[in-house]
């Protein structure tokens, strides 16, 4: 397997497909899946003449199960290591749900200073905050996320069915053609994470407040969620973080689900491109 340590010791596993001095994009995943989230981005853009990579976050897939670290610094350190390894530059960091949380911490406190970002997509990402408070009321309840702990703990194994098998991809829509092989997937990937990294990254994804990050970033930002999302809600997320944003972009998609990086890649793939390009 290819891998890096970080400077804490952390074995991190990664991709890097396409030729070597073609720009490259970079692809963060979200919770509790891994790299093998963005076959179909991935092998899109391979074939379009990019460079291709993607890691599996601290604790998730392939990389190592370590005890510690399972927070959004430690996840945008981590890919901060990859992007040094690999000597990355004029890159385009694409992130997904929970991903989307360390795109915006990543080339807020690491990408941008180091000038090593060229562009940012957050796709139905997490930021700014998932969390219902006093002073963001359109979040959602803490009990929401404790019972998030509760499965997790007591029958990841099952959770880890009923999630895509329902909201994750829209399945449990009325009239939703439901793809069997895709909630497999999902359950292959999440099994191979460590549930203590599961467990502890439900507060990472839901209690960090990433206002300033999205303030800081300054490249361009291309912000994709799907009205119907059910994972994490467009009103507390895309909808504020675009407002956040200097150089942000806000595309909504009708109907569409949390998951619509897999069930809907026709569309999103060249939109992603027309982006990059653009």
């Amino acid at each position: 397997m290819t891998t890096i340590t970080t400077k804490d010791g952390v074995e991190i596993f990664f991709k890097d497909w396409g030729p070597k001095d073609a720009q490259p994009i970079m692809f963060h995943h979200g919770w509790p899946l891994s790299s093998d989230d963005w076959d179909a981005q991935m092998l899109f853009f391979v074939q379009n003449g990019f460079r291709v990579v993607a890691h599996d976050r601290r604790g998730h897939g392939r990389s190592e199960q370590v005890s510690g670290g399972h927070d959004m610094d430690h996840y945008a350190a981590d890919a901060f290591a990859v992007v040094e390894h690999l000597d990355l530059k004029n890159a385009v960091h694409i992130g997904h749900s929970t991903g989307g949380g360390e795109v915006a911490r990543y080339v807020a406190k690491h990408g941008e200073p180091a000038g090593r970002v060229a562009k940012a997509v957050l796709v139905s990402a997490v930021p700014p905050l998932m969390l219902k408070t006093d002073a963001n009321p359109e979040g959602l309840p803490l009990d929401v996320f404790d019972g998030f702990r509760k499965a997790t703990a007591e029958n990841r194994a099952q959770f880890f069915v009923d999630v895509p098998a329902g909201p994750f991809y829209g399945f449990n829509r009325d009239g939703a053609k439901v793809y069997p092989g895709v909630v497999n997937n999902w359950w292959r990937q999440g099994m191979m994470g460590s549930a203590k990294a599961h467990y502890e990254g439900i507060k990472a994804f839901s209690e960090t407040n990433q206002t300033d990050d999205l303030k800081a970033i300054s490249v361009p930002t291309l912000v994709m969620h799907g009205d119907d999302d059910q994972i994490v809600p467009i009103a507390d997320s895309a909808l504020k973080a675009v407002k956040l944003l200097k150089n942000g972009t806000l595309k909504v998609y009708k109907g569409y689900p949390h998951g619509m990086l897999t069930t809907h890649a026709e569309v999103i793939n060249p939109d992603l491109l027309a982006f990059i390009k653009g």
